[in-house]
């Protein structure tokens, strides 16, 4: 059996949605949960001592762990080190998520492993209990089975969703720990709170286990603080990446300055992991002080500044993760696509987006055309992250579900069993007339701030003056105030409207009356006649999988 069918069986376990669901039943005893992956693991043919093999690095983390992930494994494989990454959500493909030397495995390998996983679980079913593992759990375990069986040197391996009660937790001794930067997001799993959140995260921490963190908020940093005395373990707080700079700024291959705090703990965990292996003979680690009490008083000590070997410098500019502050540039269509979805990390997209585009080179005529794409799920507070989003000034918003197509039937990576259409076309719909208030509103505002005023009548009542007002009463045609919003029922569709046929690597047949609302109709001539498109992909990391799938056809090989 292909690729293709181990996608389809697996598609038959539960998926995120329902694991989410599951987790939320169970939450009240973590050890529940631990106990029935240990035996999942158990019958798949491993035990739980057999993941010390694997020389574990452990990451969570609201924001930016994946990066972080990304950015060590990058480093240690610099060092000629054999690595395993395993991380979620994939983007494109599922074979995405367990990664040696830096690549996806291949289909015939994850085939390969998929089936002998599965069938070992199906043979030892037990009709008291749950038969088979959920999505999640089926290839944390499968992605051990991989590693141990290829032989990696380590394992990168970043938490799912938490810490505390995430079904990588079964790892007991890692080599290292981290936490990247902590923000409020899976509020119904993990507390609605940043204190909550980080009491959840700080499970990760294991006895003797050297652990890092970011800076963090006061309370949270705290919370940290004393579950890392519980566990015991020793906690050290990762200096700002200038601390290692000297007079050399280091190039990152991800972009954005929030990628400095992820680059950062990397060089921490990359540099705790070599030592602990023996590395630190290299003659490449070099302390140039120690740790202290950072300033402030925090709670967490500093970790050690060091000189970066070249491999750790090289291994920071060379990292790739795909999906996050990217930038793609097909002829007069700009694409900037970043899978943020919290407050916090759409912050840091919005600053990015304002860096990246005000970069380019501005058409000598002004008819620059900005469009988002836009999409957001669970439980994520939609009105607050498009708040953040209006002082980009979009001309349109688009909003659509993580649907590639209409219909999924011949994808099987991109299925997803747990929602239908109409329930995710109504949450889109729910977007726009939130994007559609926040915009009415902030055109109240700027009239009422930037219109000279009137007197009106004999009353002496105030109101705007749209005679003498500069402030765009009249949509201009580079920046329309009250920007048009447009839901589609999948992204093929809205890639279709938003390009207009202009994107040249963009290959899909044209769709008649995609969209017959009026605003289509004169956005299409817009978008037709603009000397540059700039498009910003956010929201979602599925929303983001399914456009890199349809921009960029190599990933779908």
């Amino acid at each position: 059996m292909d690729y293709q069918d181990a996608i389809r069986t697996l598609n038959t376990l539960q998926t995120n949605a329902s694991y989410l669901e599951q987790v939320k039943r169970e939450r009240g005893d973590p050890q529940v949960q631990l106990e029935a992956m240990k035996g999942f693991l158990e019958r798949s043919g491993l035990k739980v001592e057999d993941l010390d093999q694997l020389n574990i690095i452990h990451v969570t983390g609201t924001k930016g762990k994946g990066s972080a992930c990304a950015f060590t494994e990058r480093i240690l494989r610099n060092y000629g080190l054999k690595t395993g990454f395993y991380s979620s959500p994939h983007l494109v493909q599922v074979r995405e998520r367990i990664r040696i030397n830096g690549q996806p495995i291949s289909k015939e390998l994850f085939s390969k492993y998929f089936w002998q996983v599965y069938n070992r679980l199906e043979e030892t079913k037990d009709p008291a209990y749950a038969s088979m593992p959920a999505y999640f759990r089926f290839l944390t375990i499968m992605a051990f089975h991989v590693f141990l069986q290829e032989k990696v040197d380590l394992a990168v391996v970043e938490v799912g969703i938490g810490g505390a009660y995430d079904c990588t937790n079964i790892v007991r001794k890692p080599v290292v720990c981290g936490v990247s930067s902590l923000g409020i997001d899976h509020t119904s799993i993990l507390g609605d709170t940043m204190e909550k959140i980080a009491w959840q995260k700080g499970g990760i921490f294991k006895p003797g286990v050297p652990a890092f963190t970011v800076p963090q908020p006061e309370r949270p940093l705290e919370v940290l603080r004393d579950r890392a005395r519980e566990s015991p373990c020793p906690l050290y707080l990762c200096p700002d990446l200038g601390a290692y700079e000297e007079d050399k700024v280091f190039p990152l291959g991800l972009a954005g300055d929030h990628q400095r705090s992820n680059a950062t703990l990397a060089l921490q965990l990359s540099r705790m992991w070599l030592e602990q292996q023996g590395y630190q003979g290299s003659g490449e680690l070099k302390d140039l002080w120690p740790g202290a009490e950072p300033p402030g008083k925090k709670p967490v000590p500093l970790a050690p500044v060091f000189r970066p070997s070249i491999a750790m410098v090289q291994g920071l500019q060379d990292a790739v993760w795909l999906g996050r502050t990217q930038v793609l540039q097909h002829g007069p269509v700009t694409w900037y696509i970043d899978g943020a979805h919290t407050t916090s990390s759409v912050q840091a997209c919005v600053r990015w987006f304002h860096q990246a585009a005000l970069n380019e080179e501005k058409p000598v005529d002004g008819s620059e055309v900005r469009v988002l794409l836009f999409n957001a799920t669970g439980d994520r507070d939609t009105a607050a992250l498009l708040k953040l989003l209006l002082p980009c000034q979009f001309d349109y918003a688009v909003f659509c579900p993580n649907f590639t197509e209409v219909s999924t039937v011949g994808n099987a990576d991109q299925q997803n069993f747990t929602v239908t259409l109409e329930n995710v076309l109504t949450r889109c719909l729910e977007n726009q007339k939130k994007w559609n208030q926040l915009m009415e509103e902030k055109v109240g505002q700027d009239l009422w701030l930037s219109a000279p005023l009137v007197v009106e009548g004999v009353g002496g009542r105030l109101k705007p003056d749209p005679l003498r007002s500069p402030l765009l009463l009249v949509p201009s045609v580079e920046r329309p105030l009250n920007a048009n919003s447009l839901v589609f029922p999948c992204i093929s569709h809205a890639l279709q409207w938003i390009t207009q046929g202009r994107d040249p690597l963009l290959q899909m047949p044209t769709t008649k009356g995609l969209h017959l609302h009026p605003v289509a109709s004169t956005g299409a001539v817009l978008l037709k006649e603009a000397t540059v498109i700039r498009v910003l992909v956010t929201g979602s990391l599925h929303l983001v999988g399914g456009v890199l799938k349809l921009l960029d056809q190599s990933l779908s090989q």
